[in-house]
């Protein structure tokens, strides 16, 4: 569950356009503009929004947007919103960061989103350096060249195989920072750790160094086919949070390659027994590796002999 909106994308404040006010606004200096309209029965749709701003603010001159809410994206995809940025590409020629779905569950739960074909916004802005994407409803991608993109987090309740697949056969040669909330079958998610491979290799993303693979059901598999990835060695930050990792996930990254080289070792949200955790605290946190072992919600429930463990974003 996403609770607040972000208040800072890329370094950059956000700050709200207000859509419903005079079409003038104060010169913020650089921001990131939050570009939303109510999810449900707006005034108008998003499209009408962007062009109220563009009209407010010199689009020269925007460095980043954030992409809120659109009329009932529980029903109706983000194709408009994607083709009303790629239509206004020429005019955005500073447009380094965009975030696509900032809204929290109260506006629209995450994998109710409907997103769309968002493959446009990669090869309309050659120059962007960062894109997050929230939700994976009807998310689709095709592999993309991209020479500049530094960052690439999609959040989602289920990730789709085809965008994992996408992303994995992309060339990202400036990529230092990928993130995917990997999900659930419930909600979508129908990936195996071998559409993980290309990633985990590394031959296309030869800047990697912060990795984040959360948010599975399948964390176990998961964190073991990392363990043995070569890439590993070249991460300065593993990130496997969120997720159903258990005490055998924890014991394949004690087993495989050495983690002591890492920065930090994410793992919040888990599900491993005091004594694992101790042992990894004993093998990591001499060496500098700052750990997070916070098991935060991730409480068990049983039904009938059967024992439920769920990720930190599900629905």
């Amino acid at each position: 569950m996403i609770t607040e909106l972000q208040n800072e994308f890329h370094g950059l404040p956000v700050v709200e356009f207000p859509i419903d006010t005079a079409p003038t606004v104060p010169d913020q200096g650089p921001v990131a503009w939050r570009i939303s309209v109510p999810t449900y029965e707006p005034p108008f749709d998003w499209p009408e929004a962007f062009a109220r701003f563009r009209a407010a603010v010199d689009p020269a001159s925007v460095q980043a947007i954030v992409v809120g809410g659109w009329s009932d994206p529980y029903d109706e995809g983000s194709a408009p919103v994607v083709a009303a940025l790629v239509a206004a590409a020429g005019e955005l020629p500073a447009l380094r960061s965009l975030f696509l779905g900032d809204m929290t569950s109260e506006d629209c739960e995450i994998s109710w989103i409907v997103q769309s074909d968002v493959t446009a916004l990669l090869t309309a802005f050659p120059r962007l350096e960062h894109l997050g994407i929230r939700g994976g409803s009807q998310l689709t991608m095709t592999p993309v060249q991209h020479e500049n993109l530094r960052s690439l987090v999609i959040e989602t309740g289920g990730l789709p195989a085809d965008v994992v697949r996408a992303v994995a056969a992309s060339d990202l040669p400036a990529l230092t920072d990928l993130e995917l909330w990997l999900g659930t079958e419930e909600y979508g998610a129908d990936s195996s750790v071998e559409d993980l491979a290309p990633i985990l290799s590394g031959e296309k993303l030869p800047r990697l160094t912060r990795l984040a693979l959360s948010n599975s059901d399948q964390q176990d598999a998961v964190a073991a086919a990392v363990a043995a990835a070569p890439i590993l060695p070249r991460l300065r930050a593993l990130d496997l949070s969120k997720g159903v990792l258990l005490d055998a996930g924890g014991e394949a990254l004690l087993a495989g390659q050495s983690l002591i080289h890492l920065e930090s070792l994410d793992l919040h949200h888990n599900y491993l027994s005091d004594g694992l955790r101790e042992r990894l605290r004993a093998a990591l946190e001499p060496s500098g590796v700052r750990l997070n072992l916070d098991a935060e919600d991730a409480d068990e429930d049983e039904y009938d002999g059967t024992i439920y463990r769920s990720v930190a974003v599900g629905e």
